[in-house]
């Protein structure tokens, strides 16, 4: 049975983000957007509307036009979302890069979506001038000054009218990188449409207002920081104080000194908000919400967030490929069911369907989540095989994880049947760590899962086989990894095993080490 949502379907103008946002932006041109957490430093919403129209103009003089790519690759600071929409306004895409990505890591995303310029910050330059040379990048900008980077703000530096360009609701906007439910990470295109679908259908029971201040922590890369924080926190006139990097002292500092009215945050951070004694130094009293997304949050641990901080603990769900919400928990103490990420948003229709018949399932029984409402992606980038995968012919979207709906249409989501590990809320793919355990001269073959852990939610773990004669110890392979990837994508358990499964055409039956190490951890 297909699953409705319990509110009435809400109408989606057919104007760009930066358009959107911004309608209503005359009427608090003076307040903080956007306030850089360290340093105090605001942006208002006159000089950031201001700012994007000059840059947007500076990027067109420099031959940026309609549908180029420009990487945005930063830790949360103002000037991301002034970047973010005057690339926007220029009918460009934008493509989001983790800062700390490696330089390979960093080029193959470049080169996958053809992008013209990057910016940065002056402490990532070099790394990207390294990436440059191995990508299709033309030239690398910076937020400030540094050796071999154009400064940023010097495309402020012109009289130019904006561009003449329309920016249409279906063209596309952005390109955050996911591995979907199997396999290397893939470009995820999604449209103006999708994005401001997304907004108008969360602020039917996210119940933000003008007068809230939001804690910009989750990094803007990722598509929960950059809808739910960056952008749908702008739309209706609130401030959002952004942080580049998470120190539990600072972000408490932050919520405290702020008045930080509302908190969009992952588990492992509400793990320390819940657990950890330096909390008791700080007045919290401002918070009234945390919002948990990107990972499960348990029961257990929502109930002891909202009791020890006085304030509504709830949860939501999506995807990268679904711009990302789908189900949200409403604001209100009342309609909270611990473990449940709410009901389905506006617009947006479930089904549970089992795994083996595809056939959809009722209430109370387990199979896979299928979505589909006008916030789900355009598709993959240069991949109609991975979008055929995972987008079927009626536009459900196959999302890979275990759940089910109850009687109230609340969903629960509670395993997951891509392969697809999730360290601290940030997207880890087994097959990309695979790849790079076999280039090592000792390593004969290799596969990883995600294993559960308390705190991170999982942790990849790598099973080995080594060439005859040669010697690894664990250390040996988790350095080896860790010099290559990512800090997020790090293996942090090894186990040297003989042989890898799999199936008789070669693919890794990563199942089978998952359910042995289900049964290692009863037993």
């Amino acid at each position: 049975m297909i699953f409705k949502s319990p509110y009435h379907d809400v109408t989606i103008p057919d104007l760009s983000l930066t358009e959107f946002l911004f309608q209503n932006a005359a009427e608090y041109l003076d307040k903080p957007a956007l306030i850089d957490g360290p340093t105090g430093r605001p942006l208002t919403y006159g000089q950031l509307v201001g700012a994007i129209r000059k840059v947007a103009a500076g990027l067109a003089q420099l031959g940026f036009k309609k549908g180029d790519v420009f990487a945005i690759c930063s830790p949360n600071i103002p000037e991301y979302a002034l970047a973010f929409h005057a690339i926007a306004s220029c009918g460009g895409v934008i493509t989001t890069i983790n800062p700390l990505y490696t330089a390979d890591e960093m080029a193959n995303q470049l080169n996958d979506c053809k992008a013209r310029f990057l910016v940065t910050i002056p402490p990532f330059v070099a790394k990207a001038q390294d990436a440059k040379s191995k990508s299709s990048l033309e030239q690398i900008f910076v937020f400030g000054e540094a050796e071999g980077a154009t400064p940023f703000m010097s495309l402020l530096q012109n009289d130019a009218p904006p561009p003449n360009v329309t920016v249409r609701s279906d063209d596309l906007l952005v390109l955050p990188y996911s591995s979907g439910t199997t396999g290397l990470p893939k470009g995820v295109m999604l449209t103006h449409r999708n994005v401001v679908a997304n907004i108008v259908q969360s602020l039917v029971n996210v119940d933000m207002a003008h007068d809230d201040v939001m804690i910009g922590i989750l990094p803007f890369y990722h598509i929960y920081g950059m809808v739910v924080v960056m952008s749908l926190v702008l739309k209706v006139g609130g401030t959002v104080v952004t942080m580049p990097q998470f120190d539990l002292e600072n972000f408490l500092k932050i919520l405290q000194n702020y008045k930080v009215t509302r908190a969009c945050l992952v588990p492992p951070i509400i793990l320390a908000l819940a657990k950890h004694p330096m909390v008791d130094q700080y007045d919290l009293s401002n918070l009234k919400q945390i919002f948990s997304g990107a990972a499960p949050l348990s029961a257990d641990l929502q109930a002891a967030a909202a009791a020890r901080l006085n304030c509504n603990v709830v949860q939501g769900y999506g995807l990268t490929e679904t711009s990302p919400v789908t189900h949200a928990t409403p604001n209100d103490p009342a309609r909270v069911k611990p473990g449940s990420v709410g009901p389905a948003i506006p617009n947006t229709e479930t089904q549970i369907v089992d795994v083996e018949t595809g056939k959809a399932l009722s209430a109370g029984q387990e199979g896979e989540i299928w979505l589909r409402g006008p916030q789900v992606m355009k598709g993959y980038l240069n991949n109609p095989t991975a979008t055929s995968n995972m987008l079927d012919s009626v536009g459900w979207l196959h999302t890979g994880d275990i759940g089910y709906i109850d009687s109230e249409g609340y969903l629960y989501v509670v395993d997951r049947v891509k392969e697809l590990i999730k360290y601290k809320g940030m997207q880890v793919a087994p097959a990309e760590l695979e790849g790079v355990l076999l280039r090592h001269d000792s390593i004969a073959d290799a596969a990883v899962i995600g294993i559960s852990d308390p705190e991170a939610g999982e942790l990849p773990k790598a099973f080995v086989v080594l060439k005859p004669g040669r010697e690894m110890s664990e250390e040996d392979v988790m350095t080896f990894v860790a010099s290559q990837v990512a800090p997020h994508k790090k293996v942090r358990r090894v186990a040297f095993v003989s042989q890898i499964p799999k199936s008789s055409s070669g693919k890794i039956l990563r199942r089978i080490l998952v359910q042995q190490e289900r049964d290692a951890q009863k037993s």
